[in-house]
């Protein structure tokens, strides 16, 4: 990894993707968050890996979005942030958002996965130990536990706000009747929540209906993540599944079996709307997913500088017309 000393941009504000209010809160969220699932693990390019975080921050992204089982091998993604934020941004800790999240299997045993206190205490204290910091700005719950009270998950959400180790808490991916409760018990406990992080597409618009109109009932921030539809909504699979592509391997979230006629049909119709807007078909679903009030913000996942500065240009053309879209509608129903 490259050790030349880095300085920010002196108009990364000026000249940056812009912000908007974390739902009801005082807290203001870049329009587009790195998120460092992928790309930034052991088995990663450090030196691309940093470009990337200087990148964003020189563009205004001040959010970085983490959990303690991102990149390969688990807790990776956070160790190499943490090695970045010491040598390069120190004196920039409080110009940033940094979020971590546990719910899913991190290590063996009972207690290294799911919602109870046990887990959720220990894995944000490994968390902070990766990191090298005494807070992270938010942490999520990552997954409604069905095994675990609500009042436990969200006790220990609350209690690490009061133990300053978290700035403000969020929940993930929950049922929409376990967000109701979980916003009531965070509410009571004196910790409202701030954020909600759910998957949000032009092909996964379920949340529309449930989950955002009741975030913004209760003054709670939403953030989309998947926004690409693990890159289907871009212009990789216009002309087939290239080799080396997610769809192509047997493991991970897009299979083989998704990319039907009818979705290769649509992927190349959304590309020739985003033609005509003069966006590439990913800039195009990341300015979608924005038109959204509810959405506060979009996570991008991305493996090089010019995947991200390609997504930071989705902001130049946010803009839509009443026929595109109806027309995107369509296309995505």
């Amino acid at each position: 990894m490259s050790h030349n000393k880095y300085t920010p941009a002196t108009d990364r504000y000026s000249n940056s993707v812009g912000y908007q209010a974390c739902g009801k809160s005082g807290l203001q969220l870049p329009n587009i968050s790195l998120g460092l699932w992928h790309n930034f693990g052991d088995v990663d390019d450090a030196d691309e890996a940093l470009k990337m975080i200087q990148f964003a921050f020189d563009h205004g992204i001040t959010h970085f979005d983490l959990a303690n089982n991102y990149g390969t091998p688990f807790g990776s993604a956070e160790k190499n942030f943490g090695k970045i934020l010491k040598e390069h941004f120190s004196s920039h800790r409080d110009e940033m958002i940094i979020s971590s999240k546990a719910g899913h299997q991190m290590w063996d045993g009972p207690y290294g996965d799911g919602g109870s206190r046990k887990y959720l205490m220990a894995s944000l204290n490994q968390s902070l130990h990766r990191l090298k910091l005494d807070y992270v700005d938010i942490f999520y719950s990552h997954r409604y536990d069905e095994n675990t009270p609500l009042e436990e998950t969200m006790g220990a959400l609350s209690d690490m706000v009061k133990q300053g180790k978290a700035l403000y808490v969020g929940i993930s991916k929950y049922p929409t009747d376990k967000a109701r409760e979980a916003y009531r018990i965070l509410r009571e406990n004196g910790t409202p929540c701030l954020i909600n992080q759910d998957r949000y597409n032009i092909f996964t618009r379920d949340i529309e209906q449930s989950v955002l109109p009741l975030a913004e009932e209760n003054g709670v921030g939403m953030i989309a993540f998947s926004p690409l539809a693990q890159g289907m909504l871009s212009d990789k699979y216009l002309n087939g599944i290239p080799e080396n592509s997610r769809a192509a391997h047997s493991y991970g979230f897009l299979q083989k079996s998704q990319l039907t006629p009818e979705r290769f049909e649509q992927i190349r119709k959304l590309n020739e709307i985003a033609a005509q807007r003069e966006q590439t078909l990913a800039q195009m679903a990341l300015a979608w997913c924005l038109h959204q009030p509810t959405v506060n913000s979009v996570i991008i996942g991305t493996s090089s500088v010019k995947q991200l500065k390609d997504n930071i240009d989705a902001l130049k053309n946010s803009a839509f017309s009443d026929d595109e879209l109806w027309r995107i509608g369509e296309l995505g129903a």
